[in-house]
């Protein structure tokens, strides 16, 4: 099948050394380059561990975009890397990459789609080419009707954990930020090319995109974002509201598992989203330990409440314009109500001690640490930072921003979320669930 996929002359007239920047020290954190262009296009580039080249095509194309008779266009533009665009055919897309080595994959959350090329230095003027065709996609119908099972698999594969987190998102937004990020069953097969295509031309927009790379030159990825042609669209999301309450569904079985939340704190927000950070942390972010259970407040909740085998961790989400601040726990249906019920208690008790801070910071910084020191990693990092709020901070700056979170400012982002309206999601066998009206 030929090829129909756009030259870009100053992409050939650039010299292969462009590419090919000298690879940091494992374990180093990269400096980071960032440019803003007459168009507003954000472009943001760090050397890479490795002489690979990853570049990433970042837009406001989340899935809080989107209005509820196209719930599910988020997801159908994560899939759409896979599918032909108006210049090029999906085989001629996937034959090129994988002939240099290289790879296209798709990411995505409530506010950025991402797509990230990752070929060989001296290659990576071949995934610069592809990676430009993502701007213009086709959504041939009968690609659509090909692709439904993928839709399908990636549905039944979604844990249940992260189910309930995406109801408690419902709960607490509605709409907007309360849009799953995975398309809705009812959805399936209901999409049109037209309606995709609408979509597209809303969301991609320079103003709220960036360009974002490891292992480039920045004046060549610069050069590179100049040339990009973005729809002439420029729609705005709709500020997010909060409202709570409580988002359910039933299944077989005998667990259930439960996400409770609160206000959080907005990205725009800087020290008062790593206050949030911190908080997390120190309350129990994940157990260090296989099928352990987490240090800090909520890991002592649930020993409290005495059920046997529960899992629990916090749960903190920070966007552009409002946060979310709780935990997700997993539980046998008997116990579930005793255990959400310690678990509220420590959410709303507000107490956070020095000690519990300088635990959540030393958490914070080693977790940062490792995502800037993986190239993979780190140009997802600077990828949604760019995205969102038009600047990048380095490894350095962040960590330095983390030291100066006082206890205090770490307090009162627990008495925040504790004194919030509260929402509730859950799944599973739900007899014992609490209602958010009950944990008040």
């Amino acid at each position: 099948m030929a090829c129909n996929a756009s030259k870009t002359s100053l992409l050939r007239a650039i010299a292969k050394r462009g590419y090919a920047t000298c690879p940091r020290p494992v374990g180093d954190l990269s400096a980071v380059n960032v440019k803003v262009l007459e168009n507003k296009l954000v472009v943001a580039t760090a050397d890479a561990t490795l002489p690979v080249s990853r570049v990433s095509l970042v837009l406001g194309a989340g899935s809080r975009n989107e209005s509820y008779d196209i719930q599910g266009a988020s997801h159908l533009l994560r899939l759409a890397g896979g599918l032909s665009t108006q210049n090029s055919s999906a085989f001629a897309i996937a034959r090129n990459i994988q002939q240099v080595g290289g790879t296209l994959t798709t990411w995505g959350d409530r506010e950025v789609v991402g797509y990230t090329v990752t070929t060989t230095a001296d290659n990576a003027e071949t995934g610069l080419r592809y990676l430009q065709d993502l701007l213009q996609p086709a959504f041939k119908p009968w690609e659509l009707v090909d692709n439904a099972k993928t839709v399908v698999n990636q549905l039944n594969a979604v844990s249940t954990e992260e189910r309930a987190i995406e109801l408690v998102h419902k709960a607490a937004f509605r709409n907007g930020l309360g849009n799953s990020i995975y398309s809705p069953r009812f959805q399936l097969g209901k999409l049109s090319s037209e309606s995709l295509l609408h979509y597209v031309a809303q969301t991609f927009a320079a103003g709220r995109a960036a360009v974002v790379g490891v292992g480039i030159d920045n004046n060549t990825l610069a050069g590179f974002a100049q040339t990009l042609q973005f729809p002439s669209g420029g729609g705005k999301a709709a500020s997010a509201n909060w409202y709570g309450g409580d988002a359910r569904k039933d299944t077989t079985g005998h667990r259930a598992v439960v996400a409770v939340a609160g206000q959080g704190a907005a990205a725009s927000n800087h020290k008062e989203a790593l206050a949030f950070a911190i908080l997390e942390q120190a309350l129990g972010a994940k157990a260090a330990t296989k099928r352990g259970t987490s240090a800090g407040l909520f890991g002592e909740a649930v020993n409290c409440a005495g059920g046997v085998g529960a899992s629990v961790k916090a749960v903190n989400a920070s966007y552009s314009d409002a946060g979310l601040f709780g935990f997700v726990v997993s539980a046998d249906s008997k116990d579930i109500g005793k255990t959400v019920e310690f678990l509220v208690r420590g959410l709303k008790s507000a107490s956070v001690s020095d000690k519990d801070v300088a635990r959540g910071k030393a958490l914070l910084k080693a977790r940062i640490i490792s995502r800037y020191s993986s190239d993979g990693g780190l140009i997802k990092e600077i990828g949604r930072q760019a995205a969102l709020t038009r600047n990048v901070l380095e490894a350095d700056a962040l960590l330095g921003a983390i030291d100066g979170i006082s206890q205090s400012q770490v307090q009162e982002a627990a008495k925040k979320v504790g004194s919030s309206k509260l929402a509730v999601g859950a799944i599973g066998h739900l007899a014992n669930v609490p209602y958010a009206s009950d944990l008040a």
